[in-house]
C-alpha cells in the first residue's frame, strides 16, 4: 500500500509538472474524410437525443487541444439551415476518437414541428431591414452579409425547488434558459461608421415579416529598439526590407494580411492603412500623441511602439504558457492600427479583419496602447475564434470578463520580463482595467470588488442579463481574482463575500498560472457562444477536474470562487 500510495504521489506530481509547459499542439489540419467520419460519427447517435435524419452538423472551426488532441467546434443544423446558438465542441485524439464533448443543445423541439425553412424575405430584404435602423448617415466599413437561420426563442424558467424564492434570494442555478419556441430569420452582420464612430451589429431580422427580433452591439471596445509611452524603452521585432524598417514581426504569426504580426498607421481614418516603415530602426519617443501632429514622426510612433510591444507580449505568453499560437491557434497572425480616428477615447477589436483598432485618446483617455487593453482586444480575437461568446446578456459578460482575465494574464507576464512557460504568481499586475490609459487614474474596472465604478455588480442576480455587458463581466472578474489570489474573511475588506460561509471563511487561491490555464482550457474546450454563469460554473469546475483531479484543490476552488458571486453554493475546502 506505501508503494501505491508513492507511486500515485509521483504519478500526480508527473501530471501537474506538465501543465507547467506549453499544452496545445502545432497547427491542426483536418482531412476531408478525418472530418467527415467525425460527423458520421456523432450524426449516428441523434437517435440517443431523439432527432431525426432532418438534423445535422456542420463543422464551424477546428483548434489545436492539449497533448495531440483537436478541438472541433460544430454548429447543429435542422434541414441544413444552422440552427443559432446551437453547438458542440467536440475533443478528439489522434486516433479520432472522442475524448469530451461539450454542448448547448437547442435542437430538441424542432422534429416535432416539421419547421418550413423556406424564407418568406429575401437576404437584401433582410439586409435593408437592419440597416435602417443604423442611421441615414452612415457608410459602409464592410459589405453587409445575411445567413438564414433557426432563431431559438428563449425563456427563463426556475428550476424543482426554487419557484417560491424571492427575487433577492435567487441563485444563479436557481433559474434555466429554455427553448420557447422557433422562428426562421436572417443573421445580419453590419459594419457602418457614421462619422469616426464605429457601429458594427449583429441583428436577428425575421424571414417571415421583416422584424427586427435582436439586435446587439459587435464593437468589442476597451529587434529595434523602442521608446514606448507606459513600459521605458522595449525590444520590438521589426523587418529590414532593403534599407527600410517595417513594423512587421514574421517570427510571429503566418498568413493573415501581411504575412506576420504587423503594426499599421490608420492615420485618424477608420481604415487600417499600411504598415510602419523608418530608415532607422529605433521608434518613438515615449510621450502621448500630440494631437495635429505627424503619425509617422518619432512622437507618432510611440502608438505603434505601445502596439507592437503588447501584441508580441500577448502572442508570447499564450505561445510559451499555453501553447496556443496567436488568435485562432493555428498560428494566423494579426494586426493592429494605431491611430484609428481622431482624438479617439476607444480601442477595439473587429473580428471582420481579426485585428485592433487603438485610438490616440481624448476626453478622458491618453493612448490606449497599454499592455492589459491590448492584452484584452486580442482576447476577444481569441474568443470569437473558439467559443464565440455572444456579445450581449449573460455570454457578453462573460465574454468581456475573459478579455479582462486575458489582459491580466498579459500584464503580469509581460511585467516578470516576457520569459518562460508558466505565469507568475501572485505576479505584479494591478487587477485594474485600463489604470494606465486614464487621464483621472481612475480603472476602468476593479475586477477584485466590481462595484467600485458604480455600475458593475460584485454578484450574480436575475437582472445581470440586462446590463451591459461592460458591467455584467464584473461578477465573472471577481470569481477569477478570487480563484487565483483568494479571498478576505472580514466583512469591511474589499476581498469580502458575503455567500462564502463553510471554512475557512477566506477561500484560497490557486495562483494566477493554475487559474489561467483552468479558465482557458473551459473557454477553448467547453464554452458554446451561448454559455451563461450557471454553465461557465460547470464548465469551469469540469476544466479543472479535468487537470487536477475530481476532488482537488483546484477543484474545490473553483467551486468557491464561484460561490463567492452567488453561482452555486460554497463548500468547505
Amino acid at each position: 500500500m506505501p508503494r501505491r500510495t508513492i507511486l500515485i504521489a509521483v504519478v500526480l506530481a508527473a501530471v501537474r509538472a506538465a501543465y507547467a509547459a506549453p499544452t496545445m499542439g502545432d497547427p491542426v489540419s483536418f482531412s476531408a474524410q478525418e472530418t467527415a467520419r467525425l460527423v458520421s460519427t456523432l450524426n449516428g447517435e441523434r437517435g440517443k437525443y431523439g432527432l431525426d435524419s432532418d438534423h445535422g452538423l456542420a463543422v464551424a472551426s477546428q483548434h489545436p487541444g492539449e497533448q495531440r488532441t483537436a478541438i472541433t467546434r460544430m454548429n447543429h443544423t435542422y434541414k441544413g439551415v444552422r440552427i443559432f446558438a446551437s453547438e458542440s465542441v467536440v475533443v478528439t485524439d489522434q486516433g479520432g476518437n472522442i475524448v469530451s464533448e461539450s454542448s448547448a443543445d437547442r435542437r430538441a423541439a424542432l422534429s416535432s414541428k416539421r419547421m418550413n425553412v423556406s424564407p418568406k424575405l429575401q437576404q437584401k430584404e433582410a439586409i435593408n431591414a437592419a440597416l435602417r435602423t443604423v442611421g441615414a448617415y452612415s457608410t459602409q466599413v464592410d459589405a453587409p452579409s445575411a445567413e438564414l437561420i433557426i432563431y431559438p426563442v428563449m425563456k427563463t424558467v426556475r428550476v424543482a425547488g426554487a419557484e417560491n424564492k424571492l427575487e433577492s434570494e435567487l441563485n444563479a442555478l436557481d433559474v434555466a434558459e429554455v427553448v420557447d419556441g422557433y422562428k426562421l430569420a436572417y443573421l445580419v452582420q453590419t459594419r457602418m461608421a457614421n462619422g469616426d464612430k464605429p457601429l458594427y451589429h449583429n441583428t436577428i431580422v425575421s424571414a417571415e415579416d421583416g422584424g427586427v427580433l435582436r439586435q446587439w452591439n459587435m464593437l468589442q471596445t476597451v529587434a529595434g529598439t523602442g521608446y514606448s509611452q507606459y513600459n521605458g524603452t522595449v525590444a520590438i521585432n521589426t523587418s529590414l526590407s532593403g534599407t527600410t524598417y517595417r513594423m512587421l514581426d514574421t517570427s510571429r504569426g503566418t498568413r493573415g494580411v501581411f504575412g506576420g504580426m504587423a503594426i499599421t498607421n490608420a492615420n485618424h481614418t477608420t481604415s487600417a492603412g499600411s504598415i510602419y516603415t523608418s530608415t532607422a530602426n529605433i521608434w518613438g519617443d515615449g510621450k502621448q500623441y500630440i494631437v495635429g501632429g505627424s503619425t509617422t514622426n518619432a512622437n507618432g510612433q510611440t502608438a505603434a511602439v505601445n502596439a507592437l510591444w503588447g501584441l508580441m507580449n500577448t502572442y508570447d505568453m499564450h505561445k510559451n504558457v499555453l501553447g496556443w499560437q496567436s488568435l485562432d491557434g493555428n498560428n494566423t497572425a494579426t494586426y493592429i492600427a494605431a491611430h484609428v480616428n481622431t482624438a479617439y477615447d476607444n480601442a477595439y477589436y473587429s473580428g471582420s479583419c481579426r485585428c485592433m483598432y487603438i485610438g490616440d485618446g481624448g476626453t478622458y483617455f491618453n493612448n490606449l496602447g497599454s499592455i492589459d487593453v491590448i492584452g484584452h482586444e486580442m482576447g476577444h480575437g481569441i474568443t470569437a475564434a473558439t467559443s464565440n461568446l455572444a456579445y450581449s446578456g449573460e455570454p457578453g459578460g462573460l465574454n468581456e470578463s475573459a478579455s479582462d482575465i486575458a489582459g491580466e494574464a498579459v500584464e503580469a507576464y509581460a511585467r516578470a520580463g516576457g520569459k518562460g512557460s508558466v505565469l507568475p504568481s501572485p505576479g505584479t499586475n494591478d487587477w485594474l482595467v485600463g489604470k494606465e490609459i486614464s487621464k483621472s487614474g481612475q480603472p476602468l474596472r476593479w475586477m477584485y470588488k466590481p462595484s467600485k465604478d458604480g455600475r458593475s455588480p460584485d454578484a450574480w442576480s436575475s437582472t445581470l442579463a440586462s446590463l451591459d455587458v461592460h458591467y455584467s463581466s464584473g461578477p465573472n472578474n471577481r470569481m477569477f481574482y478570487f480563484l487565483a489570489r483568494g479571498s478576505n474573511a472580514s466583512a469591511t475588506s474589499e476581498y469580502y463575500s458575503k455567500y462564502l460561509t463553510k471554512a475557512p471563511l477566506a477561500m484560497t487561491g490557486i495562483g494566477l498560472d493554475k487559474a489561467y490555464r483552468i479558465w482557458f482550457r473551459a473557454l477553448t474546450t467547453k464554452f458554446t457562444s451561448s454559455t451563461n454563469y450557471a454553465d461557465a460554473r460547470a464548465k469551469v469546475l469540469a476544466a479543472a477536474q479535468e487537470l487536477y483531479g475530481a476532488n482537488s484543490a483546484e477543484a474545490k476552488a473553483v467551486q468557491r470562487a464561484y460561490a463567492a458571486i452567488n453561482v452555486g453554493t460554497d463548500i468547505a475546502e
